[in-house]
């Protein structure tokens, strides 16, 4: 179906990043998903084109895009490309808003400049041990000590945490009768005596990005390096979600539409009882059934990145187009790989990293569990 969500220029950066994808990134990819880590100087590399500020305001260094359209752009591409942002999705998706909405004029200069050149590397610390997606049982604590706050704890399935330069934690620093109020989110830098990186975690998928364990012990933290108002994380923390999950829509999206080119460049070669794979009916109404899936995703998701653009996109909205989006993609891409036979397991074919991939978009940003259970509170159920 023809999207009409792009404009003429949002296709010339199409092309651009296309490019750079395709000559740069993907030759590479098998080294760096074997290490389980991008390189730092990678990162720098999509600071220099303007790829990791594109929403960070020009006067610290963005590219002062207001217009979610270009990332939707740059999460497509990667997996068109076969290519992977790493954890820069995270960095300026998800983490870069913070600073740009909750940060003080003193922390924008200080901090911003950096994130958008992609030589300070961010991540964000929600997921703990025993918490998981229930943001109101977070441990992680801090108290407050003259100009500093003093953190304890330890968070885990940090994604970007082991490049990190810094690190949004979210801690509780007081208790009241809800388990909401009294979360609050400090920067941690990279150094700080205390604050040390654990194990990259080995992962089933997205491999070339870094997911690590995190621990704070007695870390003093400048109560300059606190983001937005004390007692108020939980409601910072909900409202940004929403870009998460829709990140986390967009490349399930992406990834199954790469999953279909790959099975149909497959299936039109590959040769079995004398003739091509493609010429089988089951093949052809698998590729058919992928093929509506995708369309019906990606109309929900082009809605979703309009009203995102014009502030409308509800929490409750944003749960619905992650849960179809990422439930779809994995049927999707599922079924790509069975087209391939013995060879879809095999790391060499594209498909079997996609298949890896897409597993995780039903957990991350909240699982699919987690969006039903949103969804219903929004029927009032």
């Amino acid at each position: 179906m023809i999207r009409t969500l792009f404009e003429q220029d949002h296709e010339d950066f199409r092309e651009m990043v296309r490019k750079f994808l395709t000559t740069e990134i993907a030759p590479k990819l098998p080294e760096w998903e074997a290490a389980g880590i991008f390189p730092k100087e990678v990162y720098a590399r999509f600071g220099e084109l303007g790829l990791a500020g594109l929403n960070i305001p020009a006067e610290y260094g963005g590219a002062g895009i207001d217009d979610f359209r270009f990332n939707v752009v740059l999460i497509e591409e990667a997996a068109l490309t076969y290519a992977s942002l790493g954890s820069l999705s995270v960095h300026s998706n998800i983490v870069a808003p913070y600073y740009v909405g909750l940060g003080t004029e003193e922390q924008k200069r200080r901090w911003l400049p950096g994130i958008a050149a992609a030589t300070s590397m961010c991540s964000i610390a929600m997921s703990e041990p025993g918490t998981g997606s229930d943001l109101s049982g977070i441990a992680t604590h801090a108290e407050r000590d003259g100009e500093d706050w003093v953190l304890n704890g330890a968070k885990t399935f940090i994604t970007g945490g082991i490049n990190a330069d810094l690190v949004l934690v979210a801690c509780r620093t007081s208790r009241g009768e809800d388990r909401r109020d009294g979360l609050s989110l400090l920067v941690v830098e990279d150094g700080m005596p205390g604050f040390t990186k654990g194990r990259k975690l080995e992962k089933l998928g997205t491999r070339s990005s870094d997911t690590a364990e995190l621990f704070f012990d007695n870390v003093r933290v400048p109560a300059a390096n606190m983001l937005g108002e004390e007692g108020k994380g939980f409601g910072y923390l909900t409202a940004n979600l929403v870009s998460e999950r829709l990140t986390q829509a967009v490349g399930a999206v992406a990834t199954a539409r790469a999953a279909l080119t790959a099975a149909k460049d497959y299936v039109r070669e590959r040769k079995v009882f004398g003739k091509p794979v493609a010429a089988f009916q089951n093949t052809k109404f698998q590729l058919a059934d992928c093929a509506t899936e995708i369309a019906a995703a990606q109309a929900l998701v082009d809605q979703a990145v309009l009203q995102y653009n014009a502030g409308t996109l509800t929490v409750s909205d944003v749960a619905m187009v992650k849960l179809f989006s990422s439930e779809a993609a994995g049927r999707v891409v599922d079924k790509c790989l069975q087209l391939h036979g013995g060879y879809g397991y095999m790391l060499e074919y594209p498909i079997a990293r996609l298949y890896a991939d897409i597993r995780l978009s039903r957990i991350a940003a909240g699982s699919s569990e987690i969006m039903r259970t949103v969804i219903a509170k929004s029927l009032g159920l």
